[in-house]
Formats: C-alpha cells, sequence, structure tokens
C-alpha cells in the first residue's frame, strides 16, 4: 500500500469521517445481505458504512481504483475488482466480511476486471475482463484457485459488458456485451466452460445489464437503446423486448428484479422507474439529476438505495417511491479546501464545475456553487466570512456569498492562462491572485466594483500557492517554476527570493512570520528565513511522491502535510519529526488544513474523497 517502515512506528490519525463515492462504477453500491451494511468504492478503497448511525470501515487492498463489486449471497464474501495500467495485470481481491480481511486475491486479467459475480452457493466466483484482456475465468473460492477460462464472446461478436450467475445453479452463469448474449455451464470433470449462444433475432443490441429473475426462467438485459430484452434462460430465445414506444433516455445502466417479479430500472439521463416485468409498462417513475448507476435492495426489496453518477445516494421505500438524499459528494478531483476562519464550523471545497460548502461536525453538504463547464482550481474564505473568492480556469475570478452562494463579483480576464491561486487580506478589502503565465495582480474591492492595483511578474511558471501576513503588508508566492518570492503589497515590489530546484506546490508562514515552510515535487520540507531568503533546514516529507498541501496551527507548534504518497502527517515544527500519521486517502492528497481551535484536520483527494480526521494535538490555552 505505502512504504510500511515510515508508518509503522507513529501512531496513526484517528479518522473521523469521510465524503465520497464513487458514482460512476457501475452497480457499485450494494447492501449486504445481513441489511446493516452499505457497501461501495470511494477510488481504490471499498467502503462498509453502518446504516443506522453513518459509521464506516474501510478495506484497504487495491493499489488502483475499483472497478466494479460484487457480495456473495450468503453475505459471507465480497469481491471486488480495479483497473490497473495497460500492459499490468488488474487485481480481483475476495474480502472476508465478517473478519473485515482479505481472503484471497487472485491476477489473471490485463488491464481492468469488468464485473463479477457469486455463484449462489458462495462456491465460484466468475471474473470478467476489460477490453484489453476479453477474458471470463471462474474461481474456486475454496482452493482460491482458477478452475477454467474461456474468451468472453465469439470473433465475431463485440466486448463483453457484464456477467451474472443463474439463482439456483452453481454451474450456470450469464454474459453479455456489444451484440453477444450467452448462457455458461461449467463442467467440471474437463475443467471447461462452455457457451449457449442467445438468439435474440433481428434485434442487434449492446447490452450494459443483467438480471435473473428468482426462478431462473428468464434473462432480462438492459440495453444502450434504451429498452429491456426477456430471454428465456433454457432454450436462449428472445421472448419480448421493450417498452416499445418510450425508450429510456441514454440506455438503461442498471436493473434489478424484486420479489415480486416487477423490475426496477435505472437509465443513464437519470430516470428511476418500476416496471412490470411482463409488458415493461412504468407503474412508478422518479427523474434524477444524473445517470443512474447503481440500484440496491435492502432484505426484500420494502427498501433500497440508488447511487447516480453525480456520487449521489439516495433512499427509496416502494410504498411511496420518493427519493430521500443521503449523501453527496465530489464525482471528481478535489482541488482545493478552505476552512472559515474563527468559526471552524464551516468549510469549503472546490473541483470540476462546483464549489460546496460543508458543515463541519456532520459532513453534510449546506450549499453548492455551480459554474458549468468550468474547473475552479482555488478559494478561500475571507476573513469576515461574508464572501467566498474563488479562482477559476476561464481566467476569472468570482466572490460569492457563502450563505446564498449568490455571484457577488466576476473579474473578467484576470489572468492569461487561467487563474490558478488566490488570497484575501485580513482587512477584506485586497485579494491577491495567481495565474497560470506567473503572473501575481493585486485588487481592490470597491463594491460594486473593484480595481487593478498592480501587477507584479518575476515568476516563470504556475503561481500554486499564495499567503498572505496577518499585517496585510507582505504576501509570499509559490511557482512552479522553482522560486517562492516575498512581495511588498505596499510598494509592489519582490523583497526576497527563496529558490530549489522543485517546482513548488504549497507555502506557509509560520505565525510569527519570520520563517516560512514549502513543500514540491523534490518530496522535502525546507524552512526557509523570511528577511535573507536563507535555507534553514531541509526534511524529507516524504518516501515517494510530491508534497501537494500544507498547513500551519495556529500556535506554529504542528503543521500537516499530504501528497502523491496518499499520507496525511502531523509534524513538530520546531523537532522537525512526524507525531502522526493518517492512512485512508486512496487518491494523491490535493490540499489540507488545520482548523484554527486545532480540533479537526480536513483532506481531499484526486479521487473526490474529502476526509476529516480529529487533529491530536488540542490549542494550549
Amino acid at each position: 500500500m505505502t512504504n510500511t517502515s515510515e508508518t509503522q512506528a507513529v501512531p496513526q490519525l484517528e479518522l473521523e469521517s469521510v465524503i465520497g463515492f464513487s458514482g460512476h462504477v457501475i452497480s457499485g453500491l450494494r447492501v449486504h445481505p445481513d441489511r446493516e451494511y452499505l457497501i461501495y468504492p470511494l477510488g481504490s478503497a471499498v467502503i462498509l458504512k453502518r446504516i443506522k448511525d453513518g459509521k464506516q470501515e474501510f478495506l484497504h487492498g487495491h493499489t488502483n481504483n475499483v472497478s466494479c463489486i460484487s457480495v456473495s449471497k450468503g453475505g459471507v464474501y465480497i469481491a471486488s475488482g480495479q483497473v490497473n495500467f495497460k500492459g499490468f495485470k488488474a487485481t480481483v481481491i475476495i474480502w472476508d466480511y465478517a473478519k473485515r480481511t482479505i481472503y484471497a486475491q487472485v491476477l489473471l486479467h490485463q488491464a481492468k476486471v469488468e464485473a463479477l459475480a457469486f455463484s449462489p452457493n458462495d462456491k465460484y466466483l466468475v471474473s470478467l475482463g476489460g477490453q484489453d484482456d476479453g477474458s471470463i475465468i471462474v474461481w474456486n473460492i475454496e482452493t482460491k484457485k482458477a478452475v477454467c477460462g474461456s474468451p468472453a464472446s465469439a470473433h465475431s461478436a463485440g466486448h463483453c459488458l457484464t456477467v451474472q450467475y443463474s439463482n439456483t445453479n452453481d454451474n450456470i452463469f450469464v454474459s453479455a456485451g456489444s451484440g453477444t448474449l450467452r448462457v455458461w455451464e461449467l463442467d467440471l470433470p474437463n475443467r471447461k466452460i462452455r457457451p449457449t449462444e442467445c438468439q435474440t433475432g433481428k434485434l442487434k443490441r449492446i447490452v450494459k445489464c443483467i438480471e435473473i429473475s428468482e426462478d431462473d426462467k428468464f434473462i432480462f438485459c438492459g440495453t444502450t437503446s434504451g429498452d429491456i430484452m426477456k430471454v428465456n434462460l433454457k432454450t436462449g430465445l428472445l421472448s419480448e423486448c421493450g417498452p416499445t414506444k418510450t425508450k429510456y433516455n441514454l440506455g438503461v445502466n442498471v436493473l434489478r428484479v424484486l420479489k415480486s417479479g416487477d423490475l426496477l430500472v435505472g437509465s443513464g439521463s437519470g430516470t428511476f422507474t418500476l416496471c412490470s416485468s411482463t409488458n415493461f409498462k412504468t407503474l412508478k417513475k422518479v427523474e434524477l439529476d444524473k445517470a443512474v448507476t447503481s440500484i440496491a435492495i435492502r432484505g426484500e426489496g420494502q427498501q433500497f438505495f440508488v447511487g447516480t453518477s453525480a456520487a449521489q445516494m439516495f433512499r427509496f421505500s416502494y410504498d411511496e417511491f420518493k427519493a430521500e438524499l443521503i449523501s453527496t459528494g465530489h464525482n471528481s478531483a478535489v482541488k482545493d479546501v478552505a476552512i472559515c476562519f474563527g468559526t471552524s464550523e464551516l468549510f469549503g471545497t472546490c473541483s470540476e464545475e462546483d464549489i460546496r460548502l460543508w458543515h463541519i461536525d456532520k459532513p453534510k453538504e449546506l450549499l453548492r456553487i455551480t459554474v458549468p463547464n468550468m474547473t475552479c482550481n482555488s478559494l478561500d474564505f475571507m476573513a469576515d466570512g461574508h464572501s467566498i473568492i474563488s479562482a477559476w480556469n476561464d481566467g476569472k475570478i468570482r466572490v460569492f456569498a457563502p450563505e446564498s452562494g449568490r455571484l457577488m463579483l466576476t473579474i473578467d480576464n484576470a489572468h492569461r492562462m487561467g487563474v490558478t491561486a488566490i488570497a484575501g487580506t485580513k482587512d477584506c478589502k485586497r485579494i491577491v491572485s495567481g495565474g497560470g503565465s506567473g503572473q501575481v495582480r493585486v485588487w481592490k474591492l470597491q463594491p460594486p466594483g473593484h480595481q487593478l492595483l498592480e501587477t507584479m511578474k518575476e515568476h516563470k511558471a504556475t503561481v500554486t500557492c499564495i499567503k498572505i501576513k496577518s499585517d496585510d503588508k507582505e504576501c509570499v508566492t509559490a511557482s512552479a517554476d522553482g522560486a517562492c518570492i516575498i512581495w511588498d503589497l505596499v510598494r509592489f515590489a519582490s523583497l526576497q527570493m527563496v529558490i530549489a530546484s522543485t517546482m513548488f506546490r504549497t507555502v506557509c508562514y509560520h505565525p510569527e512570520e519570520y520563517q516560512l515552510i514549502t513543500g514540491g515535487t523534490d518530496r522535502k520540507v525546507a524552512y526557509w528565513d523570511v528577511y535573507d531568503g536563507s535555507a534553514i533546514r531541509e526534511l524529507d516529507g516524504s518516501q515517494a511522491g510530491a508534497i501537494n498541501g500544507m498547513d500551519i496551527t495556529q500556535d506554529g507548534k504542528h503543521f500537516v502535510t499530504g501528497g502523491d504518497d496518499k499520507l496525511v502527517k502531523v509534524w513538530d515544527y520546531l523537532e522537525g519529526t512526524v507525531t502522526h500519521v493518517g492512512i485512508a486517502h486512496s487518491g494523491s492528497i490535493t490540499s489540507i488544513k488545520v482548523c484554527s481551535n486545532n480540533r479537526t484536520l480536513v483532506s481531499t483527494s484526486a479521487d473526490g474523497a474529502i476526509l476529516r480526521w480529529r487533529f491530536p494535538h488540542p490549542a494550549s490555552s
């Protein structure tokens, strides 16, 4: 997972909660047969979340993003597959649910595991490789070995996309995909799996999902064309196809058969319906805002959970059929996090298309500010808490009201190659911004407008971080060109420059403001003297990968770092040693902040996750 020598001797941070869900994984959200836990992927981790109180546990073991999840019928095992780089093999992990440990790890597929299914008596697991692999393998769960394998589809057919096991027979499963639908039979004595092609006549369809009726009579296939094929499992013949008139927009992503025989259907446009399994007539319908990717039935089907590609989860009851939003998250990399100064109750995060405000105690989304097709690179709360300033890749600075999300001010063409860093002065009258071309600009806020005070050009590359001194008279900017520059904000001139052979990603003033600490791609944490720019000391910040985020406590005794090694580290400032390590992120850490009362630490990562930790050093009064 990570270099263990780094993390063994050091106490671990206590994780309080996690916001995030990889909503793009088809059928990634599951309910365990014990009805107590939701199971879902987040980056390369599998999360178990207790439904009654939201308590979370993690299964760590994958080296890259989880691509599929399956839970055995009896609930003894969970299986998860991952993606990997082209030319490398992708792992399937079988987890022991009761012990929360790895039961078996199997490696045969190239580059991606597309789908997994357990046999009804937990005897076998069938796995399907992605399009670079194209094979189906049956694993014996008891011996942890492969029984046999076969190419998933005939040469004339397209890629296979999904597999599903029979509900009664350990030797029969079904696979489907682009122009292929096959019923397989396992011949154990000869270690072979033999396919029978299903005949769909003139219908040419790409099947995205399959469900098999409880009595194993019919296979229901959801297609990219937005209809459902009903195929007889014994004869392999098409029995019917529907709905004939109004098809599901953007295809059928997920299907589930209820005990009553009716179907739950989720479409690519966000339509979620209950429909009859005989004529596919819609009985109940709800529109959700993004593609439905998972439907998980709890118990007998009185309650079900629905996941969407926007990383949202909804709860439904069968009777009411109304969507109750139970969790939200970012569906792309989180770029930055900022904690509201003074109150420490609010924090904001930004990513592609949106800024979100969260309540720190119960990680609940309070507000979402969306700017379509744009990416927010950085954000900050003004010290009085009356506005959020944000830096966007379209070259604009946008200022929003934190209560309503109303756009209060836009500064157009603030920087040529996008605005990449931003900070506000303590008196709330000025903004300092940095851009992709290395310029640093100072803006005066004059409600209702603004005025450019000065442009300072010394950096040769992207400005990555800006921090302003508490008296608003100086600021420091870090850049990918290997320099940090301290600027005079009264005369608008550079006072001092520190240079290292690294791309600086982050910089912090020590609260007493006579020293700086920096982090970047050379994996070092460096201390610098503010007055003469000399290096005071250098620490090895991580054993692998850049340091992307850093923050220092208000008493100056500790600082925190996070980066590509996925570890959150708490450091003693004077000793220069790591006091605590947080292990839970499954993507590179993009930013990290400590709240002003030293109670909470928030870190964000490239897989869209936001993690909240208990800060281990309470403020000394």
